[in-house]
């Protein structure tokens, strides 16, 4: 059985590699697609709600659904579920005026939050804060404030965990910055007010991974299309993000091939995107992983 409840974090603490499946928008929500998807070859599973429908009754029946279908070869109740949040990270004001979408997301019971536009450190902070309970104090006063989560939704978020409800209260916080955590919280740099902040906005603490978002950036910083290979803008900003998660203890997340995946590992890249099994096999094989699929 797993030692954790969420895969992703069991073998960030190994400093395995990650691998996820799902695109930025349709991806199906619906019990049965939930019931195929709990056999996933990915480590986690991204939903995407910063532009795909923002479904919460067909998340909360495609949750049951990963449940219903598992457990994972690798004995977890569920893969992994991390959602892309609507709400931009441009300001603390935003944020919390949008708190309610974290609440939401986290109430079916994921194991995780992208926040996107991330743009400023108090924005960041507010995010971290927004998705901890008042009672986990780790960190507080040195860099965050009491989180704001709120209860009534414990219960039913634990039962898709397969833990009690005093377990979840304490688990559902942000790992590194809490070693026994279980919620997985990322960010996206990816425009120009975002790059101006990079390392300030890497230094608070809760955030598990990170990426340069390279499609808005490239937008942001004037392209219609996304240049290939970086431009030379765009090149600074990727390595001052993967410089910061370093300094930081933060996961960097970044795109692979079957070609370019060891070469990426060797670089320090420990969330692979691509969205191919093919990815995840030759990754997996030259990191030495251990962990079922």
């Amino acid at each position: 059985m797993g030692n954790r409840v969420n895969r992703a974090v069991e073998l960030l603490s190994q400093d395995q590699p990650i691998y996820y499946m799902g695109a930025h928008t349709g991806h199906v929500l619906t019990f049965e697609q939930g019931q195929n998807d709990a056999s996933t070859w990915a480590d986690y599973i991204n939903v995407g709600m910063e532009h795909g429908a923002f479904n919460l009754g067909g998340l909360d029946d495609y949750m049951r659904g990963l449940v219903s279908g598992g457990p994972t070869n690798s004995g977890h109740k569920t893969p992994a579920v991390i959602v892309e949040a609507p709400v931009e990270g441009a300001s603390e004001n935003i944020v919390r005026y949008n708190a309610w979408q974290f609440r939401q997301i986290l109430a079916r019971g994921v194991h995780g939050v992208l926040l996107c536009q991330a743009e400023s450190p108090d924005a960041i902070r507010a995010f971290v804060e927004s998705c901890r309970y008042p009672i986990n104090k780790i960190g507080v006063g040195h860099g965050l404030g009491t989180g704001t989560r709120g209860v009534g939704s414990e219960s039913s978020a634990a039962a898709i965990w397969g833990v009690n409800r005093d377990e979840y209260i304490q688990k559902a916080d942000p790992y590194p910055l809490n070693p026994d955590g279980e919620l997985l919280l990322g960010i996206k740099i990816e425009n120009v007010r975002g790059a101006s902040n990079i390392e300030q906005i890497l230094k608070v603490p809760g955030i598990g991974f990170a990426e340069m978002g390279p499609g808005d950036l490239s937008m942001s910083m004037g392209y219609l299309h996304r240049p290939t290979p970086f431009s030379p803008e765009m090149q600074e900003v990727r390595d001052r993000v993967k410089a910061a998660c370093a300094e930081n203890g933060v996961a960097f997340l970044e795109g692979g091939s079957p070609e370019t995946v060891a070469a990426k590992i060797d670089e320090g890249v420990r969330v692979v995107s691509g969205g191919r099994e093919e990815i995840a096999r030759i990754g997996r094989e030259y990191s030495g992983r251990s962990m079922p699929v």
